[in-house]
């Protein structure tokens, strides 16, 4: 049953739609969901304007990484949060399979290529975490190099903390069932064929072994000066939000507030890996 046009010319208010929503037995609860998010994620937005304009003015080197298992919801959560920022001092680093002349360099060394400059921020669809997880799974490096990246990069990360660096690094967590869906909506997908790799494949499969290194990255690199911050994101638009959120909650800006929305993360949904007593992704 859907609303008439009479129905929609009577509403003067939303409160006035949702009683004769009610009356006439019309179900509008994912409509007013969708309302509600979209509401909540712009005025998200028009605050990370204002956290923008305050790193460019104060010159501050800004890198957010993004992690998770494949089709966590990485990328989307990345659009959403650039969607309305200034391209000069915002961007996006997705790096591809090292060269050759990169195999035979220091791993770390193509990415302090891309580290944010004076006044930007970046967003790192994965990272330098890729020799963590997603390497030793796939067989893409050698034990040696794997062992020499996990011994190395707590001292990397303390080097650009050192240097006023802002590292944010979150891990989007979701369960086995909800990968398994995003999978079938990708192959069903014409727009999102795209997005599947060989890789993809192996996701179900290897889920144990994805899930024993993701646990060794956390117990070796997760530091005082450098956290990571785990995000439940079986649902995708929660995640957004929240994630948003732990940012904005992270710097005291000018500006901050303006909005009128709560710039507080739900601890349920964002937390510090050693106060995550449940993951989605074991």
């Amino acid at each position: 049953m859907k609303f008439t046009k009479e129905q929609l010319l009577q509403a003067k208010t939303r409160r006035d739609l949702k009683n004769i929503a009610n009356e006439n037995g019309i179900p509008i609860s994912k409509a007013l969901n969708k309302l509600k998010y979209e509401s909540t994620l712009a005025q998200l937005q028009s605050e990370f304007v204002d956290l923008q304009k305050w790193i460019a003015k104060n010159k501050m080197r800004v890198a957010i990484l993004f992690e998770g298992r494949d089709a966590s919801g990485k990328g989307g959560s990345i659009k959403r949060f650039k969607e309305h920022l200034n391209p000069r001092t915002s961007r996006v680093v997705a790096l591809t399979k090292p060269t050759e002349v990169e195999q035979g360099q220091w791993y770390f060394r193509r990415y302090i290529k891309v580290l944010p400059n004076p006044g930007e921020v970046v967003f790192f669809d994965r990272s330098w975490y890729n020799r963590a997880v997603v390497e030793p799974v796939m067989g893409f490096c050698t034990k040696k190099q794997y062992d020499k990246f996990m011994m190395q990069v707590p001292e990397f990360e303390h080097l650009l903390y050192e240097d006023n660096h802002k590292i944010i690094k979150f891990w989007f967590s979701i369960s086995k069932g909800e990968q398994a869906e995003r999978f079938d909506s990708r192959l069903s997908d014409p727009l999102k064929q795209w997005k599947f790799s060989p890789v993809d494949m192996k996701g179900q499969e290897l889920w144990d072994d994805y899930t024993h290194y993701k646990e060794q990255m956390f117990s070796k690199t997760h530091t005082n000066f450098s956290p990571w911050i785990i995000v439940k994101a079986n649902d995708k638009k929660q995640a957004r939000l929240e994630s948003m959120r732990y940012i904005l909650s992270q710097f005291e800006y000018e500006g901050k507030g303006n909005s009128g929305i709560s710039l507080l993360p739900d601890p349920n949904v964002v937390m510090r890996f050693n106060r995550s007593v449940i993951q989605l992704d074991v």
